[in-house]
C-alpha cells in the first residue's frame, strides 16, 4: 500500500465551463456569471480566460466590464449546474469509488490498492480526465489532488489550476506548500489566523510543526487537533456533521427592497425552508429573522417555539418579528433578508402533548394540512397551494 487514500477533484470554473459547453460560439472567450441580471450585481464565477483580466468571483458587473470589455455576462442557473454535477458524479462513480459530494464542484473519491501508489493514483486522474471530457463535454475540467487525507487531498487540488495534478504526502510535506500563507488553507479563517498568529504560529511549517495538544488550546475544540494531525499527514476521516438548521435568504432585488415587499418575499422564504424540514423528517424549535436594511445596521432576532415544522406558526413568529422591526425599517430600504428555523430535531423523537392532543411522533393538524400542501405542490407544480400571499424572489438556486 502506497501513501495515498484520497483523491480530491476540483472542478475548473465549473459554472462557466457548463455554460460554454452547452454554448459553443463563447468558447475561448471570457465569461462572467452574474446573480443578478442588472449592473448592480457582481460576479459569482468567471472563466479562466476572464480570471486572466482580474475578474473573479465578488468582482462587480461595471469592474468586470471595465477589466474586460469583451466579456460575456450570463445569469446563474444553479439548477443545471447541479445537474452537470451529478452527470460528472456518475462518470467518477464509474471509473472510480465516489466516496463523497462534497460541493457543486468538488468530489471526493478514495483510493485503494496499487492506486495508493503515485504513479497508479495519476494514470488514474488521466483516466478520468479524458472520461468526464468525452463522456460529460470537452469543456468541463478539473484539477486534482491527492493525499493521505482528505485535507491534504483537497489542499494539493488547490496547488495547480486550471487542469493540474498534485499530491501532498509526508514525504513533501511541508516544504511543498511553505510558500502558501496561513489562511490560504481550507479553515483557516482570518479570525483564526490572527489567534494562531498570537500563539507564536505565523506560516505554514510552523502549522504543521505544532503539536497537536497546543492545536485544540488554540482552536479552543478537538477540530485544531484533527486539523494539525490531518496536515502531518495522518489518516484523519471527515467527521459526520449534524444539520443545525434550515434556512433561506435572499439579496433584494430593488423592487423588493421596501420593506412592505421585502416581508411579502420573507413569506415565500419561510414556505421553501419548512417544506425542505419536513421532506427531511425534522421539526424547529426556534425561527429566526435577519434583516440587513441599507446603511444602517443590520437587525436579527429569534425566538423559541415548541418544536414543529407547521408552516402557518413559522409565519405567524415571522409577522410578530417584522412587527418588532418596522420602527427601525420603516421607510427605508432593505438590501438583504434570511429566515432560519433552528434547534431542529427528528419528528419521530417529538414527545406527545396533552393539551393539545398530539401522540409521541404525531403530526398536528395544521402540520398534516402543511404536508398535504407539499403533495399537491410536488405533483402539480411548486406554488400550486401557497400558505397566503407571498412574493416569490427567484434568483442563483432557482434558475436553470
Amino acid at each position: 500500500m502506497g501513501p495515498l487514500r484520497t483523491l480530491y477533484i476540483d472542478m475548473n470554473s465549473f459554472f462557466a465551463s457548463v455554460e460554454q459547453q452547452l454554448n459553443p460560439s463563447i468558447r475561448g472567450r471570457p465569461v462572467a456569471i452574474t446573480a443578478m441580471e442588472n449592473e448592480k450585481g457582481c460576479c459569482v464565477a468567471a472563466s479562466y480566460e476572464a480570471k486572466a483580466f482580474g475578474v473573479k468571483t465578488g468582482t462587480s458587473v461595471p469592474e468586470a466590464r471595465q477589466l474586460c470589455p469583451g466579456i460575456v455576462f450570463l445569469p446563474s442557473r444553479h439548477r443545471l449546474y447541479v445537474r452537470f454535477n451529478l452527470r460528472v458524479a456518475a462518470v467518477l462513480d464509474r471509473h472510480a469509488e465516489l466516496e463523497r459530494i462534497r460541493s457543486v464542484d468538488e468530489f471526493q473519491i478514495v483510493l485503494s490498492g496499487e492506486e495508493t501508489e503515485i504513479d497508479s493514483a495519476r494514470a488514474l486522474v488521466a483516466r478520468l480526465k479524458d472520461a468526464v471530457a468525452q463522456e460529460v463535454g470537452e469543456c468541463l475540467r478539473f484539477s486534482a489532488g491527492m493525499g493521505p487525507n482528505h485535507l491534504l487531498a483537497k489542499i494539493a487540488g488547490k496547488l495547480e489550476k486550471p487542469n493540474g495534478c498534485q499530491h501532498l504526502d509526508r514525504g513533501n510535506m511541508p516544504d511543498r506548500i511553505a510558500h502558501l500563507a496561513l489562511d490560504d488553507l481550507p479553515g483557516i479563517s482570518r479570525s483564526m489566523r490572527e489567534r494562531l498568529e498570537r500563539a507564536g504560529v505565523r506560516d505554514i511549517v510552523s502549522l504543521c510543526r505544532l503539536d497537536p495538544r497546543h492545536a485544540r488550546a488554540i482552536w479552543r475544540s478537538v477540530e485544531g487537533e484533527r486539523f494539525v494531525r490531518a496536515l502531518q499527514g495522518e489518516p484523519i476521516p471527515l467527521v459526520k456533521t449534524q444539520r443545525g438548521g434550515f434556512g433561506n435568504s435572499k439579496v433584494l432585488a430593488p423592487e423588493f427592497r421596501a420593506p412592505a415587499e421585502a416581508y411579502l418575499v420573507s413569506r415565500w422564504l419561510i414556505e421553501k425552508a419548512a417544506a425542505r424540514l419536513r421532506r427531511d423528517g425534522r421539526v424547529a424549535g426556534s425561527f429566526a429573522l435577519h434583516l440587513s436594511p441599507m446603511g444602517r445596521f443590520p437587525w436579527a432576532r429569534s425566538i423559541r417555539c415548541a418544536p414543529t415544522q407547521d408552516t402557518l406558526e413559522f409565519m405567524r413568529i415571522n409577522r410578530a418579528l417584522w412587527r418588532r422591526a418596522w420602527p427601525e425599517i420603516r421607510g427605508g430600504r432593505l438590501a438583504a433578508i434570511g429566515v432560519h428555523l433552528g434547534d431542529v430535531d427528528y419528528l419521530t423523537s417529538r414527545t406527545g402533548d396533552l393539551l393539545l392532543p398530539v401522540a409521541p411522533a404525531e403530526r398536528t393538524q395544521g402540520e398534516r394540512a402543511s404536508a398535504a400542501a407539499d403533495f399537491i405542490n410536488q405533483r402539480f407544480g411548486q406554488g400550486t397551494i401557497r400558505f397566503g400571499v407571498n412574493r416569490p424572489h427567484p434568483g442563483f438556486f432557482e434558475r436553470g
